[in-house]
């Protein structure tokens, strides 16, 4: 077992880049494991993509890579999405957290980040651990149109049916084009 939760919350990193969606879906996938439930009701457990573009217009995330649907976040939104929603369990305003967000270096960041959700970072952490050394995981391929395929490694939270739809529609979409479909 490893003695810092930092490097298993690492781990989430090599799944970068993510756009909105993917980026609140991350999310939720580690508030969820962590049972992150905020004390202010009108705060959301789970975020979403809409939150995520109002957390950057805000001043409590980066601006992305990219503008629009090309938009795209990394680890460090991960780590700043993640803060809010740690800050927000905790009874903390939106305000008071985007003051805190200033203060923090990147490394003092990611140890609060990570010390939040030791628990659901070190679940099956060992498992974890061993898979990554052993193997990269199974790619699928999906066609989105001729000559464009979508490659999906299994142990990616973008491999569920609905975010394979999603982005072979989006791709579909971003091409604008009937006659290749």
């Amino acid at each position: 077992m490893a003695d810092s939760p930092v490097p298993l919350l690492r781990a989430h990193g090599r799944h970068a880049p993510w756009n909105a969606r993917g980026l609140a879906g991350h999310a939720t996938s580690l508030v969820n494991a962590a049972a992150m439930r905020p004390t202010n009701a009108a705060a959301r457990a789970e975020p979403s993509a809409r939150a995520v573009r109002y957390y950057v217009a805000s001043g409590l995330l980066d601006r992305p890579e990219g503008t629009g649907t090309s938009a795209t976040y990394g680890y460090r939104h991960l780590l700043q999405l993640l803060f809010v929603k740690i800050r927000q369990r905790e009874g903390q305003p939106l305000e008071k957290i985007r003051d805190e967000m200033r203060e923090l270096t990147g490394d003092a960041l990611e140890r609060r980040v990570a010390a939040s959700l030791a628990p659901a970072l070190t679940m099956g952490a060992d498992t974890a651990v061993a898979h990554d050394a052993v193997t990269e995981g199974m790619w699928h391929r999906f066609t989105v149109a001729n000559g464009i395929e979508l490659h999906v490694r299994d142990d990616s939270p973008a491999s569920r049916d609905d975010a394979v739809i999603a982005m072979r529609e989006a791709v579909r979409a971003t091409l604008g084009r009937d006659d290749i479909r």
